[in-house]
């Protein structure tokens, strides 16, 4: 029987191919017209629908009830606390101070006017992080501030505090918690202007400027599209950031040309020391920026006497603007407003400080192997006759005594009596290398720091216009 069928179904199904093989066009005239007998017929249906616009609608109100609102037995609405922090100004008063804090507290401020602890600390002084602390009815619960102290690694910290008595004040010293900042940039225009557009602080900028002193011209061989990475020091008080410290490790390409430094300190024996710790080291010994292969970057003579000005008159033969003659500029000037802080550029004693001729106020300093650099046309004096003065160090400002048509600064230098071009002495400073008993804790730092230099190489998002 079942044979029977499978044969009569197979026989069917051969019938059914050559037919639709010898008719194809036929049957598909029949699918296409029940299709669209399919279609019409939904058509059919749809138009005999009751238009929406002609359907009834209705407006129904009912009344809601809200529910309840339970407030838990233990919730103390006096607890809750507010926290708002600020900027001092130096034209502050105890009522704008706390106006700005969002304080509305008669009595903390007439403690503010009285407190003679706090008068000190807050009115008049700018630039101080303060907190306040309010209920939520905005009175005062406590007041911090905070700010920098002459003692290294510490900040001040004012707490002004409600009590059941009133209120009180005491001043406070904690230690400065150091946080590493990564940047990078690229120079459009000058050096500041590209750390201001990558947010770094103008003390990290000149601090740049002076590790690379020595191999840079920052006056007149910045390139547009050279490139710089930096990772510095924040220090921070209560997570506030209160001052920049120093630059650990900073990479500059200058006209294709790449610099590398990092600081460095000799460890205390036994201490452990990373990239980000590297100023915790023996108090006896003196740190100082190195090349990543070990080479002091100290040279014996800076190679500009001020931080950033423009050179006006280099070291050659030219007209004297006010002799009108032609004669030897035995030095370089330098052009920058008065007041400018002029630097010594090497360890040295000073000579003469006063006036001499067409120098106006001049200061002569005298270096080892016969050197003696000459500061003039000072605006300024701050050292005196057999004082020692250190690389680096304020010892005048720019001004236009003596023989000057407008401020700026001569700089020469002489060596055993003989005039020598100032920017030739920069380029033969010579460099002390690293000694060979720190060149294992160096090695491990120098790794860290090429890293952490990549890092901050690929943000490059400091670049100005």
């Amino acid at each position: 029987m079942i044979n029977s069928l499978l044969g009569a179904g197979n026989a069917l199904l051969t019938v059914s191919s050559q037919f639709i093989h010898q008719h194809p066009k036929r049957i598909t005239a029949v699918i296409a017209a029940l299709l669209l007998s399919g279609g019409g017929g939904a058509f059919a249906v749809a138009s005999f629908a009751p238009d929406a616009s002609e359907l009834p609608v209705r407006e129904l109100l009912e009344p809601v009830q809200a529910l309840p609102i339970v407030v838990p037995a233990d919730l103390d609405l006096q607890a809750l606390r507010l926290f708002r922090s600020e900027i001092t100004r130096t034209s502050d008063t105890a009522d704008t101070l706390l106006k700005r804090l969002g304080v509305d507290d008669a009595a903390a401020a007439a403690f503010l006017r009285s407190d003679a602890t706090a008068r000190q600390v807050l009115i008049g002084r700018g630039g101080r992080n303060v907190t306040a602390e309010t209920s939520e009815r905005n009175g005062l619960l406590k007041l911090s501030a905070r700010w920098n102290s002459d003692t290294d690694g510490k900040f001040n910290r004012l707490v002004l505090e409600k009590t059941a008595q009133g209120f009180v004040s005491r001043v406070e010293s904690a230690a400065l918690t150091a946080t590493s900042h990564l940047a990078s940039g690229t120079i459009q225009s000058s050096l500041f202007a590209a750390t201001d557009d990558a947010r770094i602080p103008d003390n990290i900028a000149t601090q740049m400027a002076e590790i690379f002193a020595g191999d840079i011209d920052f006056h007149r061989s910045l390139r547009k599209g050279d490139r710089f990475s930096v990772v510095y020091e924040t220090l921070e008080g209560d997570g506030e950031p209160l001052r920049t410290g120093r630059v650990l490790s900073a990479e500059f390409v200058n006209n294709g040309k790449t610099f590398q430094a990092m600081w460095f300190q000799d460890p205390a024996p036994g201490a452990t020391v990373t990239a980000s710790s590297a100023g915790t080291a023996n108090a006896g010994s003196k740190g100082g920026y190195y090349t990543l292969d070990g080479q002091s970057l100290r040279r014996a003579f800076l190679a500009s006497p001020m931080e950033f000005s423009r050179v006006t008159s280099g070291f050659k033969m030219r007209m004297h603007p006010i002799l009108k003659v032609l004669r030897a500029h035995q030095g370089v000037d330098y052009g920058a407003p008065t007041g400018t802080a002029v630097r010594s550029v090497g360890d040295g004693v000073v000579d003469f400080a006063g006036v001499q001729n067409g120098y106006g106020n001049v200061i002569i300093l005298q270096h080892r192997n016969n050197y003696k650099t000459v500061y003039a046309h000072l605006s300024r004096i701050n050292v005196r006759k057999g004082e020692s003065v250190s690389q680096s160090q304020n010892i005048g400002a720019v001004g236009a005594t003596g023989w000057a048509t407008g401020p700026h600064l001569h700089f020469e230098y002489r060596i055993n009596g003989v005039y020598t071009d100032p920017q030739n002495i920069a380029r033969e400073n010579v460099t002390t290398p690293l000694s060979d008993s720190a060149k294992p804790v160096f090695a491990r730092l120098a790794a860290e720091n090429r890293v952490a230099l990549a890092s901050a190489a690929s943000m490059q998002t400091g670049s100005t216009q």
